[in-house]
Order: structure tokens, then sequence, then C-alpha cells
């Protein structure tokens, strides 16, 4: 996360709606010689309270998970390069704009009874951005390979206590400079979904 507050303007309620809606991060805990990531899916409150995941067996962090330990869950938006010449005043230098919240807490395994219910939420939230397409449910699964897959899993939640967004979108350059660049970025960009931080960058200048 970049240091300058100047990119963490964006309030808790604007960075839980965003980590909600995204729905996937990157878990990290710290292991015995390196941090261990997982890259997972997940639901998170309304009010960004607690977020809902399951993960493998064999994953590292649920090997590693007998007690409730601290983890931080890194949480990816748009991201862009942008070029000092897009802004067209000098002396400027080559940039990375992007969007991220991070989601810190504490992380608890849950009790396997929980593990269907988490999972019919689950597919539901996701499945629910491709109607009019019927939902899939775990319902349609056979009995013996639903029971099969989910001896695979264990239920998780994280106990959000912090929670922390950079929207890092030229907030310290002009209103002019900014938007020069966000049409560059529009035309030219290049990273994940450039267009989306060329009309965040735009918006900053309506804030």
């Amino acid at each position: 996360m970049h240091p300058n507050p100047i990119f963490h303007d964006a309030d808790d309620a604007r960075n839980v709606a965003f980590a909600r809606e995204r729905g996937f991060g990157v878990l990290a805990a710290q292991g015995a010689d390196a941090p261990m990531l997982s890259h997972i899916p997940f639901l998170l409150s309304h009010d960004g309270a607690v977020a809902d995941l399951h993960l493998v067996r064999s994953n590292p962090i649920a090997r590693a998970l007998k007690e409730p330990m601290p983890v931080t869950l890194a949480v990816s938006g748009a991201d862009t390069y942008v070029s000092p010449d897009w802004y067209e005043v000098a002396d400027q230098v080559p940039t990375w704009n992007y969007v991220a919240v991070h989601l810190t807490g504490v992380l608890e395994r849950r009790p396997q009874e929980e593990l269907l219910a988490l999972l019919d939420r689950q597919s539901a939230f996701y499945e629910d951005r491709l109607l009019p397409k019927p939902p899939w449910k775990t319902a349609k699964m056979t009995p013996d390979a639903l029971e099969k897959m989910m001896r695979m899993i264990v239920p998780c939640r994280i106990k959000v206590t912090a929670v922390d967004g950079t929207w890092k979108l030229g907030q310290n350059k002009p209103d002019a400079v900014r938007d020069a660049a966000a049409g560059q970025i529009e035309a030219y960009g290049f990273g994940s979904e450039a267009h989306v931080i060329g009309a965040l960058m735009r918006g900053v200048s309506k804030d």
C-alpha cells in the first residue's frame, strides 16, 4: 500500500463495498520461514466485520490453523501504468495507479457443520450475477460427490479488525493534469481494466 495519506481518502464504507463486490483476494499469514499466501474467494459482511471463506485442507494456511492467527486479506482492483508524458507538464516520473483494499484481522477455523451453508451462500452470491441463468446450487450434485468434495475443504472466518484502502488516482496532481493523463490511459493504458482507472481519475476532480 502506498504510504502517502492523500491516496487513502476513501472511507471504510467505500473500501468495504469495493472488497465485498470484488469477492476475491490474496490471504496472507506469517509462516515459519516466509509469508504464506493463498488466492481465495470470500464473502464479506455488509459492515465489513467478518469475511467467510473456505480452504483446501492441504493448504499451508489451513494446516497451520491450529489456533486463531493474524492475517491480512489483500483485495486488488483495477491498475494501470502511467507514462510521464501523459500529464503534459514537465518533470514527471513513471508511476502505476491502482485500487487495493487490505482487510486485517484474525483467521479462525469454523465448525465443519457450517461448511454446506457457507458453500451455498458463496455460490448464491456469485451465481446471482449470472441471472437470468438458472443458479447453480450444491443440491445439483449427487450426495456422494458433494460429501467427498466437502471432506477436502474447511470453513474459516476472518474477524476483521482494520480496513485500509489505497485509491492511487493522481490526487496529488492538479485536475487538468490528472484529466489529461486519464484520457491517455483510457486510450492506451495497460494493466488490469485500465479504463476503470481512467474513469476513477476523472471522478476525483468532481468530488
